[in-house]
């Protein structure tokens, strides 16, 4: 793994994957084709999609656990302190040589790992996030990114990030 390349690359699906609106119908559908990806990868997860003041979508397929939950709210909270995925802000950390800690933040309240991903709106900018939790980090994020660019009609080859 490059780091320097995935940051270009994540930058890129963050751009890309944007919403025109967004509301619970859309969560409710996201939420349902994460459910079947990941039953079609015979993964076992746990998903939430939520604005930042309200849940919209919760689901826990089963073989997860409570801590599947609590990783889904420290990543969430990531995403919502930097409007940026919660992979991107682990890998920039990465790169820095630096920490959550060192930034201030309670690793018990923030997560720096794959999975959760900002939900864009066109003329709203960051209103909430995407999360799940259960799989490899790098394979929670490709798996928001997979389902997000299916649902927006946009080739998910052109957004993957290298295996």
């Amino acid at each position: 793994m490059n780091v320097e390349q995935d940051l270009k690359v994540i930058a890129e699906q963050e751009a890309r994957l944007r919403f025109e609106r967004f509301d619970p119908a859309i969560a409710w559908m996201l939420g349902q084709r994460l459910k079947e990806t990941a039953e079609r990868l015979h993964s076992a997860i746990a998903m939430d999609i939520s604005l930042f003041a309200q849940p919209l979508f919760y689901y826990a397929m089963p073989g997860t656990t409570p801590d599947n939950a609590d990783w889904i709210r420290r990543k969430r909270n990531v995403v919502q302190r930097f409007h940026r995925s919660s992979y991107a802000v682990g890998l920039w950390l990465k790169q820095k040589e630096s920490s959550l800690e060192e930034r201030g933040l309670d690793v018990r309240e923030y997560a720096a790992q794959g999975g959760s991903f900002p939900i864009f709106v066109q003329g709203a900018g960051c209103i909430g996030a995407i999360t799940v939790s259960g799989l490899p980090q790098r394979e929670d994020h490709e798996l928001v990114v997979e389902v997000l660019a299916d649902y927006l009609k946009l080739p998910y080859e052109e957004l993957a990030l290298d295996p």
